[in-house]
């Protein structure tokens, strides 16, 4: 049974979980990868929510705040054994919902071309394509998407 946990980034399944995402994404991105790492950094996020399955933690993410009530979503990421199950959807899900619980009316993200289930998630959750913001604009491998969350 999936089980999703609010926590923050001091949370030890948050950071095991973390230490996939980021080989995953050494990978993906290669050459790139230490552009993009400056921006993860996972200390004093205080906005995290690790879903498990049977008490094992299998996926996560986290917000945190981009400027004035826009929330930027970052640390998505679900174990390969546990894709395509719905699990990054009910962590989103989560997320924006807490965001809106605490006054945010939006959400936005940045994700990479190299990533298209991710794209695909995003898209499938209501998030529209958006020019590259902050430290990503003029970076072609960004994409970068955005969500109202008032009504959640």
């Amino acid at each position: 049974m999936l089980r999703l946990e609010r926590t923050d980034s001091d949370n030890k399944d948050f950071r095991y979980l973390v230490s996939f995402l980021d080989e995953d994404l050494a990978e993906r991105d290669g050459e790139d990868h230490s552009f993009y790492a400056q921006f993860n950094k996972v200390d004093l996020i205080k906005n995290v929510v690790v879903a498990f399955n049977d008490n094992i933690p299998v996926g996560c993410g986290a917000f945190k705040l981009y400027n004035g009530s826009v929330a930027e979503v970052k640390r998505m990421y679900v174990l390969p054994d546990y894709r395509n199950k719905g699990i990054a959807g009910k962590v989103l899900t989560e997320l924006e919902q807490w965001a809106a619980g605490l006054g945010f009316n939006s959400c936005i993200l940045e994700t990479g071309k190299k990533q298209p289930e991710a794209i695909a998630l995003y898209k499938k959750s209501g998030y529209n394509a958006i020019p590259n913001y902050g430290q990503y604009e003029g970076i072609e491998n960004s994409v970068c998407m955005q969500k109202a969350i008032i009504n959640i």
